[in-house]
């Protein structure tokens, strides 16, 4: 590393020339790591992200809102906007709540179905739709996959997730993680992969952002509703998402 600076970041820095050993990734929290066991934090929530450019490069965002810059010889990573960024000292991110704390990673190169599903169960009573976003059963989950997977398999995004039986919620995570890991690459995200290079957002989606358009399935008009705490607005289909239907499938073609 030949650059570091962390504007509203207090105390000490990684010193020039320390070795970054790994990057990564759990939801959107991302972790950085260097050879003497310090750890860079950032979580991205609804507003971070992290750019990379090569050397003298122009920045896609203005510097007034770069969080950290990180630069090597072959590269400058910028953070932008995320409201988490803090640097913990060796064996600071085992006990560090959040992270101590995360399920299973959706996007991770192996998921572990039967602890996320275990996680899942012991929310009991708090909607589905609520219960697929918490970080602490499965990591990774953003609102737009919740209301498109959701949909995919007929689940009622308001019936307690401690009602969805253990086969359902597997299946629930294992298209949630399809879709997810499908839009890794660099074509437009897309839920419905026959759309996925239309310019036009909303034909690459199956309810969400739909309020009051016709359900692509059986024409019922898609509604929205907040749930949570952090009020998160989730799309649905009352037909196809009826209580009930979760044993059913929706082609995703």
């Amino acid at each position: 590393m030949t650059g570091f600076e962390a504007p509203r970041l207090n105390g000490r820095r990684p010193a020039v020339g320390a070795v970054i050993e790994r990057v990564d990734s759990r939801g959107k929290h991302i972790e950085i790591g260097w050879d003497d066991g310090t750890i860079l934090h950032t979580h991205m929530r609804m507003t971070g992200s992290w750019h990379l450019y090569r050397p003298g490069e122009s920045w896609r965002k203005p510097g007034s809102l770069a969080r950290v810059v990180l630069e090597t010889d072959a590269w400058v990573a910028v953070c932008f906007s995320a409201p988490v960024v803090e640097l913990l000292r060796p064996g600071e991110a085992e006990r560090h709540e959040a992270l101590s704390s995360l399920g299973p990673d959706i996007l991770g190169e192996t998921f572990d179905y039967a602890e996320a599903v275990r996680r899942l169960l012991a929310l009991g009573e708090t909607p589905l739709g609520e219960a697929v976003l918490a970080q602490r059963a499965v990591a990774g989950i953003g609102n737009i996959y919740k209301s498109e997977t959701l949909f995919l398999v007929r689940e009622d995004p308001f019936a307690p997730v401690g009602s969805v039986d253990e086969k359902r919620l597997a299946r629930l995570l294992a298209r949630a993680r399809e879709l997810m890991r499908s839009a890794l690459g660099s074509t437009p995200r897309a839920t419905r992969p026959t759309m996925s290079r239309s310019r036009d957002p909303g034909a690459r989606t199956w309810v969400y952002r739909r309020e009051g358009r016709p359900c692509r399935r059986c024409g019922t008009e898609i509604r929205m509703r907040r749930q949570g705490l952090d009020r998160r607005s989730t799309y649905w289909c009352p037909k196809c998402q009826a209580p009930g239907r979760g044993t059913e499938h929706i082609s995703d073609r």
